[in-house]
């Protein structure tokens, strides 16, 4: 998966849900096992970074409001 092609926060929470169910299967095999472990290990990177990137916003946010209003 590209950059350009990179999921949101949303698509690969759902994928994850999906991925979930499928591992909670019996009948599935060994090898889709571990192909569906290793793209929820991708979906879970990529929900991670852009949580820890939002956080970050929401930070200098408060950084930038607390600044401006300790001025006026």
């Amino acid at each position: 998966m590209s950059k350009k092609e990179r999921l949101s926060f949303e698509e690969a929470l759902e994928r994850l849900e999906t991925i979930v169910e499928k591992l909670s299967d019996e009948d599935i095999t060994l090898e889709k096992s571990v192909e569906l472990y290793e793209e929820g290990l991708k979906l879970s990177k990529i929900c991670s970074e852009t949580l820890e990137q939002a956080t970050l916003k929401i930070e200098q946010i408060e950084k930038s409001t607390n600044k401006d209003i300790d001025e006026d």
